[in-house]
């Protein structure tokens, strides 16, 4: 049994958006090194849960701790730890891929030569090299996606969130995806893949957690030997509101 403190435990997280319950007592921990995959059908929860984690979106109720330490306390814990990829990458048309490496490494404190071999490292692992001079404006979706992902991972965060990652993606740099997931996790990172997908939950997540209506109605460990077991879980809970006995 692991008695490690976790490096992010979420409890009984509450958010009302547009006058209606979007999550609703919440309770998650994420251990170091461990892939968690947050599922669910669209409006199930899951955009406003990462908002709140990743300091974007105060909780109306409810307790967040991040390596620790109180977040809703010391919010500026998340530009040390945290690596946010939302669902639409919040990029600048005007500047270029390196600019926005650049800016984003400097909010994350990096500067001078740490920042610049930071820059560099991601040019390379996100294949970005060739576009480093390319304005984000002129990127295609699937570019896009790659640079907000280098964003996220410039500063080597403790969590990295990513909000529906494979969007744009084509098969090939889906593959690539999935393989910095499982290289990020080998170092240590903690990482929350919030997914539509049951294939990006079996492909690469340990545990799974499924939403439906704001509220967690499964939680549990993928076993990617049973994918249908894990399909009809998540489609009775889709379709029903309620989870399958295991």
């Amino acid at each position: 049994m692991n008695t490690a403190q976790p490096l992010l435990r979420i409890d009984r997280l509450c958010r009302q958006r547009a006058g209606r319950i979007a999550v609703q007592d919440l309770c998650l921990d994420v251990d170091r090194g461990e892939v968690l995959g947050l599922l669910g059908v669209n409006g199930a929860g899951k955009s406003t849960t990462l908002s709140m984690i990743a300091g974007a979106m105060r909780p109306d109720s409810g307790t967040i701790h991040l390596n620790g330490e109180d977040f809703l306390e010391c919010p500026e814990l998340g530009q040390r730890l945290i690596g946010w990829l939302p669902e639409r990458a919040p990029l600048w048309q005007e500047l270029t891929v390196l600019e926005h490496l650049q800016a984003h490494g400097r909010l994350h404190g990096l500067n001078g030569a740490a920042l610049r071999q930071a820059t560099e490292a991601m040019l390379e692992r996100l294949e970005l090299g060739n576009l480093a001079r390319r304005l984000a404006g002129v990127l295609s979706q699937g570019q896009r996606q790659r640079l907000g992902l280098a964003c996220a991972l410039l500063h080597r965060p403790a969590l990295l969130i990513l909000d529906e990652p494979a969007n744009a993606l084509d098969p090939v740099q889906v593959a690539s995806l999935r393989q910095l997931i499982r290289e990020e996790a080998a170092r240590g990172t903690a990482v929350i893949l919030s997914t539509h997908l049951l294939a990006e939950v079996t492909a690469v997540c340990g545990r799974v957690a499924i939403l439906h209506e704001g509220q967690l109605r499964h939680e549990g460990m993928v076993d990617a030997s049973d994918v249908q077991a894990l399909e009809r879980r998540f489609f009775d809970i889709a379709m029903n509101g309620r989870s399958q006995a295991a």
